[in-house]
């Protein structure tokens, strides 16, 4: 394959694999929300207008890099777009919504946000494969977990929430340090389960930094998170070895397992948190959902347009804000705040297009498991554990959920090639560092 390089005369150059690799890093990091968020808060940690703005300046060196890679592979870009119809139809519905959103002008501007943020998926899918973008989360979700324990040795009172103990690190709460650790370990834990040479003396160490962060954080949603990706790790494992109708069965027996388990926490978790004394509202989401619900019945079809319900200038979210008395900037639970932004209509699209990715996933995972598919597939399973407690599903500018596109687009590019050809065939694009043999 022909190297290109950049450069000046007689002076260094440098290749667009290198710019690939260290630009999509770098859109990575800074769609984390580390570090910037954090030094532009106020001592209560909140962000005036005027840091958000700047916030939303950070955004633009990325969005840059994606419309480069895009204008330069704009082939392999039109491949993905033709695999898998149900992602771009479902980055239209925000802009769609606009029509009947209760705030258009958020909605929109918020779409284009989203957009920005599915087409920097779309490099990533194209441009790395599965085993190369395990690296590149690697090195991210590592590089925030050890500043973040830099932080808390350097400036604890900064690197803590100003109200209790807990560690933030550099992110500007809790939650999202707990989140990061949660899929620090996750990808720490593929790496060393992957054997990648010269790497598994730093996964090693940044999986036990990863515990330690998480642990500080205190984030129940990440510590759920981090045991159900151990059990989806075993029960992919365990999938690809099965054959025939014992594959099946094991798929039956665990979905009903999963299924027993979210009723048996819907009928007794806030009884069994009650008798150890623990908050029985789960932090108030449990008030939160039952307000959200009614307002999701209200406009059941259609929503209130796409992230249109939680604004000030919206008077049913100041009904919610005024009896649970304290203004959630969500739903806590990324289904409802689907179902708010596109009612019902838009959630069968985005069910359709999770169950699509898992049928994909699956197949990749039991067909060419040598190939890097695992981490993959637990990490798009982890964040739809993850949403039943808090709200990353369709977030522009976040680093989870362009990793989370990422997989599903994936999942679509590989799964046709997969079933046709033979696996030296697919092994040999991860030998020329690029997915375009694929995808062509």
């Amino acid at each position: 394959m022909r190297a290109y390089v950049v450069g000046v005369a007689n002076g260094p150059s440098v290749s667009w694999r290198s710019i690939e690799c260290w630009g999509a890093g770098l859109c990575l990091f800074l769609q984390t929300g580390a570090l910037f968020p954090l030094i532009l808060a106020d001592a209560d940690g909140a962000l005036s207008g005027h840091a958000k703005s700047i916030l939303r300046l950070l955004s633009l060196p990325s969005y840059g890099f994606t419309l480069l890679m895009l204008g330069r592979h704009f082939p392999q870009f039109l491949t993905a777009l033709k695999r898998n119809w149900l992602v771009p139809v479902m980055v239209a519905m925000p802009f769609v919504s606009v029509f009947w959103s209760v705030g258009p002008s958020t909605s929109f501007r918020r779409a284009i946000g989203l957009l920005f943020t599915v087409l920097l998926a779309y490099v990533l899918a194209i441009r790395f494969t599965p085993r190369q973008l395990l690296r590149l989360a690697f090195v991210t979700f590592g590089t925030c977990i050890v500043l973040s324990l830099l932080m808390l040795v350097a400036s604890p009172g900064l690197a803590r929430m100003p109200m209790d103990s807990a560690v933030r690190g550099i992110f500007i709460h809790k939650n999202s340090l707990g989140w990061y650790a949660s899929m620090m370990i996750l990808v720490s834990t593929a790496v060393l389960m992957d054997r990648t040479p010269g790497m598994r003396r730093a996964a090693l160490l940044l999986l036990i930094a990863g515990v330690a962060c998480l642990v500080g954080s205190g984030s129940m949603t990440a510590i759920i998170a981090t045991v159900s990706a151990y059990c989806l790790i075993g029960f992919y494992c365990v999938l690809q070895r099965l054959r025939g109708i014992s594959r099946i069965v094991f798929i039956l027996f665990f979905v009903q397992m999963a299924a027993g388990l979210l009723l048996l926490l819907h009928e007794f978790l806030v009884p069994f948190l009650e008798a150890l004394g623990k908050d029985a509202t789960l932090t108030g989401r449990v008030p939160l959902w039952e307000l959200v619900d009614g307002q999701i019945a209200d406009h059941l079809l259609l929503g209130f347009g796409y992230q249109a319900f939680w604004t000030e200038a919206n008077p049913e979210a100041w009904i919610i804000w005024s009896k649970i008395q304290w203004m959630a900037p969500h739903a806590h639970n990324g289904f409802r705040d689907t179902l708010l932004s596109f009612g019902i209509s838009g959630m069968i699209l985005f069910a359709l297009m999770l169950l699509q990715a898992l049928r994909q996933g699956a197949v990749l995972q039991c067909r060419d498991p040598q190939y890097g598919w695992l981490w993959l597939n637990v990490f798009t399973v982890v964040i739809l554990v993850m949403n039943l407690t808090e709200t990353i599903f369709l977030i522009q500018n976040d680093a989870i959920f362009i990793l989370f596109i990422s997989g599903i687009i994936m999942f679509s590019l590989y799964e046709p090639v997969v079933s046709t050809a033979s696996g030296p065939q697919l092994r040999a694009p991860e030998r020329s560092t690029t997915a375009e043999l694929q995808i062509s």
